[in-house]
Order: C-alpha cells, then sequence, then structure tokens
C-alpha cells in the first residue's frame, strides 16, 4: 500500500518547554515532580480534564485490579508481592508524576518470572481487570525474562474505571521476550501507563501496543540499553472512534553500544462527522530516540502511519532523533497522516469490488504489516475481528 500523504494542522497549542531526553529527570518520590502543565513539551497534547486526577494527585485509590494468569506452566513463576519488594523499580525509576503516583500507591503487585533458559512454547497471558466504572486503581507488573529464556506474554487489559499504572518489562543476558500489550477498555475507562523495558547483553524485545478501548489512554514506553547487543522493536496499532484520545509517547534511549532499535506504530480515526467537538476522534504519537555518546554502532528507525478515515478526527505525530555521536550504523524517521489513497480506492472498484468493501480492505491492508508479526493466531484473529466491527461501526 502506498503511504498516505503528510498532513498538517491549523490548530494552535501552547508553547513547551522542551527538555533534553538525557537529562529527564526521574524519581520514585510523587513530591519531587510538579504538577504537569500543557507548557511542557511531555505534556502538550494531553487533556488533563479527562485524566480524573490522575495528574495531580486528586485521584484517591478507590479500588484495586483483577489480575488473573493463564499459561504459567513449567518454567514461568508467578508471585504476588508487596510494595517493598526489592525487585520491583529495577527496570527503571518513573519519569514523570503520574508513574510516580501510581509507584507509591499500589499495594500488591504481580511479578511474573520465565526462569533462566525456559524455553516456553505456549503464550503466558495476563488478563488485567479494570477496577470499574466510577472507581480508581493504581497497579504495578513486572514481567522478567532471565537469562535465555524465550517467551510469549499477552497483557490483555479491559473493564472500566480509572487506572493509573507502571508496566516493568524486563529481558536479562541473551534472553528473547515478546509482550503484547492489548488495551480492550470499556468506553469510560481512563488508563495512563509508564512501560520500563529493561535488555540486557545481546537481549532480543519485542512490544506491542495495541489500543482500542476507552475514552483516554495514554502509554509511555521507554527503552533502556544495560548492555551492547540489544535488539528491541516496538510496534503498535490504534483505533480511534468518535470521543476517543489515544496517546502514544515513546523514548528509546540508546545508552550501549551495537544495540538496534525498529518502532513502527500505525493508526487509523473516524470522529464524528457532524462536527460536535466531543465527537473527535484524537490520537498522538510522539517517538524519541535518544543515541547518547556512548552507543557507537547504533541502529535505529522508527514510522508512523496514521489513516484518516472521516472528517472531525486529528493525529499529531512527531518523530523526534537526538544524536550525540557519528560512530553509528544508521538513524532515521517517518511520519505520515492522510485519507484514502483515490487510486487504491480506483483501482480496486475497478476491479468490481464495491466501495465499502474496498475500503475496508485498505485499512486491513494498512495494518497487515504490524498484525503479521503477532505470532499468537487466536490474538490475531481476535484483533482483526475488531478493527472489522470499527470499520462496520463507521459505515466504512
Amino acid at each position: 500500500m502506498a503511504a498516505p500523504e503528510k498532513s498538517t494542522t491549523t490548530e494552535t497549542t501552547p508553547v513547551a518547554v522542551v527538555v533534553n531526553k538525557g537529562e529527564l529527570f526521574t524519581s520514585f518520590d510523587v513530591e519531587a515532580f510538579e504538577v504537569p502543565s500543557q507548557r511542557e513539551e511531555a505534556w502538550r497534547f494531553t487533556p488533563f480534564r479527562r485524566l480524573r486526577g490522575l495528574h495531580d494527585g486528586s485521584a484517591v485509590a478507590t479500588a484495586t485490579t483483577t489480575v488473573e494468569v493463564a499459561g504459567a506452566g513449567e518454567g514461568v513463576r508467578v508471585e504476588t508481592v508487596r510494595r517493598g519488594d526489592e525487585r520491583l523499580g529495577a527496570a527503571g525509576v518513573p519519569f514523570d508524576r503520574v508513574a510516580a503516583q501510581a509507584f507509591s500507591s499500589f499495594e500488591e503487585a504481580t511479578v511474573v518470572t520465565i526462569e533462566r533458559e525456559a524455553q516456553v512454547a505456549e503464550p503466558v497471558v495476563i488478563a488485567v481487570t479494570g477496577p470499574g466504572e466510577g472507581q480508581v486503581a493504581y497497579s504495578h507488573l513486572q514481567i522478567h525474562a532471565k537469562a535465555f529464556a524465550n517467551a510469549t506474554v499477552v497483557l490483555d487489559q479491559r473493564g472500566g474505571g480509572t487506572l493509573g499504572e507502571n508496566v516493568e518489562i524486563i529481558a536479562d543476558d541473551s534472553a528473547h521476550l515478546t509482550v503484547v500489550n492489548v488495551h480492550d477498555w470499556d468506553d469510560d475507562a481512563v488508563h495512563v501507563a509508564a512501560h520500563h523495558l529493561a535488555l540486557g547483553r545481546d537481549a532480543v524485545l519485542r512490544h506491542f501496543a495495541i489500543s482500542l478501548g476507552g475514552n483516554t489512554v495514554r502509554l509511555s514506553p521507554r527503552v533502556q540499553y544495560n548492555g551492547p547487543g540489544g535488539d528491541a522493536e516496538l510496534w503498535g496499532l490504534y483505533f480511534a472512534d468518535a470521543g476517543q484520545h489515544l496517546e502514544q509517547r515513546l523514548l528509546v534511549d540508546h545508552s550501549a553500544p551495537m544495540c538496534r532499535s525498529h518502532v513502527v506504530y500505525k493508526g487509523a480515526l473516524q470522529g464524528d462527522p457532524s462536527g460536535n467537538k466531543r465527537g473527535e476522534a484524537r490520537t498522538v504519537w510522539i517517538g524519541d530516540v535518544l543515541i547518547r555518546p556512548s552507543a557507537e554502532g547504533t541502529d535505529t528507525y522508527e514510522l508512523n502511519r496514521n489513516l484518516v478515515l472521516t472528517d472531525n478526527a486529528r493525529a499529531d505525530s512527531v518523530p523526534n532523533l537526538e544524536i550525540e555521536t557519528g560512530e553509528i550504523r544508521g538513524a532515521g524517521h517517518a511520519s505520515a497522516t492522510g485519507r484514502f489513497d483515490d487510486e487504491q480506492l480506483f483501482y480496486l472498484q475497478s476491479r468490481g469490488i464495491p466501495e465499502d468493501v474496498a475500503r475496508r480492505l485498505v485499512v486491513r491492508g494498512f495494518f497487515g504489516e504490524v498484525l503479521a508479526k503477532i505470532t499468537v493466531p487466536e490474538l490475531r484473529e481476535r484483533l482483526e475481528a475488531a478493527i472489522e466491527a470499527e470499520l462496520e461501526s463507521a459505515g466504512a
């Protein structure tokens, strides 16, 4: 499929204060962070009025999430631990106020450990159910693949309510770990999550972020390399309907030599064509890559594509590269936002395919690259059906 044409926007936003990514402040103490404002680059696209107090400390926990783990056979250990467990925080320190609030507010965390050299054939499924409509919860999850382990983990999130969350994903030396996170929230859900991804020497980590449901979802994955030879791939798929705000904000921090990162996120948007502001579909994708002076031999590339299906939809896409050494193998980025390619539709219709069917085929092809990378057949089929249902609801 041809890439959509890049679009521009005339809507003004507050002037943001940009901070060098290498100087990003981190702390476990929520009071060490000021209440964020839209003058900060990290928050300039986020609608604070929709966060229900997650960002300013006024959202007090009233309930908890429900966590169920299936497929944890031989070589997989599941534990429920208290917040003081010394293993928690190993993948990274909170880098914003919501993450720090979540870290200081949960009571129990779930730790899923893939034992050293374990080769886990079937996916481990972690089902997280939100606290429920009108309720607030904070949660913490750690997925840890020990050295030379190989496993696939599905993090399936659903239900309603308001949730602040930290997820630690650790791949030790020479581990191969795939994590597929599905946001299949109810329409009322508000979810702000920080994903801390840590790779050891020669580790391979595949991270998928699939956002389909929820009222407001903001996901911030941060990748850190703890040794040379790490290989991280981040794949994303999101589909925003009328009234939804889906935000993805990534930071890949290359600090070790001879590491690789590859980022591909694709999104579709369909708003309320009547023009009602409440019916706007909104997506935000920010892709930051930092290559530090010590990261010689880095190979990195990031791509974001957005397909606008109706009027009253807005997609913001901002890829950023910050390079502090010239001794790299390659670095690049690309971003495009646009509507259907008329030539593609004409080609399909000229061969007798009705327009509505042709549009669906184009969308399926658009998302196909990401879906093809998901190696769990049942999950891939479920996501394909969910996308088809989204298209049906818009009459596409």
